[in-house]
């Protein structure tokens, strides 16, 4: 169906109608790169015949040298082999290193600037109230009379001496202060590295398990596409077989007897005198609105495929609906909570949808149904079955960005089924019971 849409550049407004958002965008991706593919396409060969037709350019006058080794050859050197080069872990941990240093510098410093201003609001206090004394002092010694004179030195001399045990201990205080920030530093600049390399340990531990996470996909998407091949490849000879045989009988007995369909059908169906064909019944067309040509195209080219089972085939699945509209299939999602999903026959298209319930909305996604596989519009991954579609993705998300996941199948109303109409045929002329 995707390579048709690519092939014609046109999707119809009912197809279009029935894709989620994600189908949409990724729909348009494609139809984009398709056009720059048969774009460029053109211009190489517009180049090539222009080429043909072009005079050959003169040879240019330039040229490159390059720096010789002492072998004479091209002197080529490659970080890391040098014994003086330095490891991938040792380069980061110096960064690491040296950020720290930095940051445990700046803080230091401000802590620096800080200290000094509260030392100097302390002794500043101090120096005036001082500095006020000797001014008194001195102002008194003129207004007194010389025999005051020894006294006011006494004096003056205990107030340098107490200045000088004042210088003291402000050096003391000085000294603590700044031992005191050199040991934050220190310790700020192994609580930054320590927290730097945490951070650089968990960013590569996320790496790697998104590589593992994306190695298994790519392995599960590989055993898939190699089950598909040998289930097609048995399938044509189960089908090569059954042609050889009825076309045996036929001959033997003369008559004009179809071949019988690629497995057998339950006892209480029955089909037409006519081969079960795709080909020679309903018309694959990409939108229909006919709900018996629906029902028609999945009893003949479904059923024998046991569409809507379970893997093992012994019933029809929990999450598998017959022909009901997206407001239907919301309406019983709406009883469920996020994660719950339902595979339903389309009503526009010969096709399935597989619509899931978000926590704030619902989305539709659409199954093409088309080249005996099935898979969902824009994906690149084929199952044999919509069993293997779902048991994919009830462990693999439909989109990355949306990580919707098939948590909960949403099974049918208490009060019927909706898929009846497609397990029963009515009798009518021409048609035969199987046995």
């Amino acid at each position: 169906m995707l390579r048709q849409i690519l092939t014609d550049m046109f999707i119809s407004p009912e197809l279009l109608a029935e894709l989620s958002e994600e189908q949409k965008q990724v729909l348009f991706i494609k139809m984009r790169e398709e056009q720059v593919r048969r774009w460029k396409d053109r211009e190489a060969r517009l180049e090539k015949e222009d080429a043909t037709l072009t005079k050959p350019k003169k040879a240019s006058v330039k040229s490159v040298q390059w720096l010789a080794g002492m072998d004479s050859d091209v002197w080529v050197w490659v970080m890391g082999d040098h014994p003086a080069d330095q490891s991938y872990e040792q380069i980061c941990d110096d960064i690491i290193a040296q950020r720290a240093a930095c940051q445990a510098q700046r803080e230091a410093e401000e802590l620096r600037v800080k200290k000094e201003a509260e030392l100097v609001k302390r002794f500043s206090s101090v120096l005036m109230d001082s500095e006020l004394q000797l001014w008194k002092e001195e102002v008194e010694r003129q207004e007194v009379e010389r025999q005051e004179v020894e006294r006011q030195e006494v004096e003056r001399r205990a107030a340098a001496q107490e200045q000088s045990q004042q210088e003291k201990r402000e050096a003391e205080e000085r000294r603590r202060a700044e031992e005191e920030v050199r040991r934050v530093e220190q310790k700020r600049k192994q609580e930054i590295y320590m927290d730097l390399r945490e951070v650089r340990e968990e960013r590569d531990d996320q790496h790697w398990q998104d590589s593992l996470r994306k190695s298994k996909a790519a392995d599960l998407r590989r055993r898939s596409i190699a089950k598909q091949t040998r289930d097609d490849h048995r399938r044509q000879s189960v089908k090569a077989l059954e042609r050889g045989r009825v076309a045996a009988v036929t001959k033997a007995f003369g008559g004009d007897r179809p071949a019988l369909p690629p497995k057998p059908k339950p006892r209480n169906l029955t089909v037409t005198s006519d081969t079960l064909n795709p080909k020679q019944g309903v018309r694959r067309t990409l939108s229909t609105s006919s709900r018996e040509h629906i029902i028609r195209w999945f009893q003949e080219e479904q059923l024998p495929y046991r569409a809507g089972f379970q893997k093992d085939q012994s019933r029809i699945a929990s999450w598998f609906h017959g022909i009901i509209s997206r407001q239907e299939a919301e309406d019983l999602l709406s009883e469920g909570e996020p994660g719950h999903f339902l595979v339903r026959v389309s009503e526009r298209i010969l096709g399935y949808v597989l619509s899931y319930r978000c926590k704030e909305e619902f989305k539709h996604f659409l199954v093409d149904a088309t080249e005996g596989c099935y898979m969902l519009l824009g994906h690149q991954i084929r199952f044999t079955s919509l069993a293997e579609l779902v048991e994919f993705h009830e462990g693999e998300p439909i989109t990355m960005s949306g990580g919707e996941q098939l948590l909960q199948p949403c099974g049918q109303r208490p009060s019927g089924v909706d898929y009846a109409d497609l397990f029963t045929l009515k009798p009518c002329k021409g048609h035969v019971p199987i046995v």
